[in-house]
């Protein structure tokens, strides 16, 4: 990167000494440059870049620095303090670039341009792909109509309860907010409800009719876990059917991890870990059980190391199965040698010979 440093230097030293065509000529040239190396640049020559830009920004008029703002808008590893100078730019056309796409551009920034600037300025900040709620609360109170309503059509937009309530509160008599903040997925229950007070026939119709249709969807989900849970429960005792679901769905997420296992133990969630060794080494649930009440420690040292358990993670189940028993625990350290002496290879044909019986009894 030495030349276009070298270069960068020069355009430094000779801003205070040029035209204004010239300086304009000086940061298209710089952009160029900053854009086509942006992803190489160490932390002191992007800074070095930024301080630059803020130097010739101060010295062109508006068609330039919109040209700058519009070009460094979109791109991530823009330098931070030139935009937040556009951003602050007095001049919509400057700044809406920035403060509609620049994704480095801070917070602190955003709320202070939401508490100072035009209502333009307010309404491409609405625009933004994520606004978090201390920046909502500003856009809602102090944004005109037309900020508000863009602000609560953007899916990527999260609100206080002070936020929604503002919302609420400037919805009265415009049924085109109204709708706009009654069909937000994540307004509360109860400000749907105050919401639907003060909102036209029309719209309480509407999205009254609406959240209806939600609940469906809802009730629809429900009730399909519910038909799992009847499903599960009719080849196995009813303690371990809601358990089965669970643990179903995190086995077919990846979630059902060693670490997992030892949290069940910890929780003294005894059916979600029965179900899970089940799941993990096809052995039924009424087998694992037996194996945890055996007062033998052997069938379940051969289960846990085939299914590649650690001996924290066997010890855990171990210490489970004895308080759920009310057996003591003071000998399960002694058992630690047999364990890693065990092959997981050896342990995996036992397990086999054990689940041949069982796949016949199913096949049957």
């Amino acid at each position: 990167m030495g030349a276009p440093l070298t270069l960068i230097h020069e355009l430094e030293s000779s801003i205070s000494h040029s035209s204004d065509e010239r300086r304009s000529a000086m940061l298209r040239h710089l952009t160029d440059l900053f854009l086509v190396g942006s992803d190489q640049y160490s932390e002191p020559e992007l800074d070095l870049i930024d301080d630059v830009f803020v130097r010739l920004v101060a010295t062109i008029e508006d068609s330039s620095r919109a040209l700058l703002a519009i070009r460094l808008g979109p791109v991530s590893t823009a330098p931070p303090k030139i935009l937040r100078l556009l951003a602050c730019d007095d001049a919509i056309e400057v700044a809406s670039p920035v403060l509609t796409q620049a994704e480095r551009l801070d917070t602190e920034t955003l709320i202070e341009c939401a508490r100072t600037k035009h209502q333009e300025h307010l309404l491409a900040i609405s625009r933004r792909r994520v606004l978090p709620e201390a920046l909502t609360d500003v856009l809602v109170e102090r944004g005109d109509q037309q900020v508000v309503l863009s602000t609560a059509k953007n899916a990527g937009a999260k609100f206080s309860g002070k936020g929604f309530g503002t919302m609420i509160r400037r919805s009265h008599g415009d049924d085109q907010l109204a709708a706009c903040v009654g069909a937000r997925a994540d307004l509360p229950a109860h400000l749907f409800d105050q919401l639907l007070e003060a909102a036209s026939e029309t719209v309480r119709a509407k999205l009254v009719a609406e959240r209806k249709h939600a609940v469906s969807d809802v009730e629809r989900v429900v009730g399909d876990v519910t038909g799992r849970l009847h499903a599960v429960s009719n080849d196995q005792p009813l303690s371990y059917a809601a358990a089965q679901v669970l643990v179903e769905s995190m086995h077919q997420a990846g979630l059902l991890t060693p670490a997992k296992l030892e949290e069940f133990a910890g929780d003294g969630r005894f059916e979600e870990l029965v179900t899970a060794l089940s799941i993990l080494s096809d052995v039924p649930t009424a087998a694992i059980e037996r194996n945890m009440r055996d007062t033998h420690a052997q069938s379940l040292l051969v289960l846990a190391k085939a299914v590649g358990l650690s001996w924290e993670t066997t010890r855990s189940i171990m210490v489970l199965a004895a308080k759920r028993y009310r057996r003591s625990t003071s000998g399960i350290d002694q058992v630690m040698p047999a364990f890693n002496r065990l092959k997981r290879a050896t342990a995996q044909q036992i397990l086999d010979f054990h689940r041949l019986p069982n796949r016949a009894a199913r096949a049957n």
